[in-house]
This record gives C-alpha cells, sequence and structure tokens, in this order.
C-alpha cells in the first residue's frame, strides 16, 4: 500500500510541477521513468510469464511508447529567465486522457492477469515516450543538461 502511495504522489508531483512549469533537463526526464520503470520489471521478476503474457507485454509497451511520444510532443518548450522550460498544455491532458482510454482498451483486449501487466511499467514506459520527443527538442536546443540551471 504504502508503495502504491508513493507512485501516485510522484506521478501528481510530476504531472504538477510539469503543469506549472518546470526547466528542462536530464534528471527529470529520465528519473521519473526509469525508476517507475524499474520497479515495474522487478515486479515482473516474481510471476510467472506465458509467451502470450510476454506478446502482450511487448505489444502493450509499444502502444505506451506511443502514447507517451504523442503527449511530449504537445508540450511547451518556451524559456524562462534564460532557463528553457517545459509546460503541460491542455493538448497534453488531452492526450493524456487518449492514452489512459488506449491502454485501458489494450489491457481489456490482453486479458491478462494484473501481476502480468504492473501498472508502474505501464507508466513508466508511458513517460519515456514522453520525455524522447521534449529531451529531442530541448537538445536541437542546445539546452539539455544533467542539472538544473
Amino acid at each position: 500500500m504504502i508503495t502504491w502511495v508513493l507512485i501516485v504522489v510522484g506521478v501528481v508531483a510530476v504531472i504538477v510541477k510539469r503543469t506549472v512549469g518546470e526547466p528542462v533537463d536530464l534528471k527529470d526526464l529520465a528519473v521519473p521513468s526509469l525508476v517507475l520503470l524499474g520497479i515495474g520489471a522487478h515486479a515482473l521478476t516474481q510471476v510467472h510469464l506465458s509467451a502470450v503474457d510476454v506478446l502482450w507485454l511487448v505489444v502493450s509497451s509499444l502502444v505506451g511508447l506511443a502514447m507517451g511520444v504523442l503527449r511530449g510532443s504537445s508540450v511547451l518548450l518556451f524559456t524562462r529567465d534564460g532557463v528553457l522550460s517545459q509546460r503541460y498544455t491542455g493538448r497534453t491532458f488531452g492526450y493524456w486522457g487518449l492514452s489512459l482510454a488506449v491502454n485501458l482498451a489494450v489491457g481489456y483486449t490482453a486479458s491478462m492477469y494484473t501481476d502480468a501487466r504492473p501498472i508502474t511499467l505501464s507508466i513508466g514506459v508511458g513517460l519515456l515516450g514522453e520525455a524522447v520527443p521534449v529531451g529531442l527538442r530541448a537538445l536541437r536546443a542546445g539546452a539539455l543538461s544533467a542539472t538544473p540551471r
């Protein structure tokens, strides 16, 4: 239960920070998704996965990654106090809703048991997908750094 509370608090914190606007840096782009991916991957080591489970994990991960890239493409990059920053837009929240609906549909279609599709893995994949277009745009702007300025 405590793990779930921490995960929810962490995801909400990321969303709130990105709604208000925050500097774009490598740590903020990578850490949340990598932590959730690690937790989700660890959860998968605790269950027996059939070949069909693995296939649906791959399909749902690709869908989640694509939905994340779509969300990331709608993130506004702007300069605040000389620092490249990012902020979620109304479109980003629309894409969050679409992502949720699509991922639920894929999960329902897969009919996988809950342990074979950890939510932490799904959220981590989506956040990683979101980081890709934001990170690439920041790199092109010459503004991606490992630490905040």
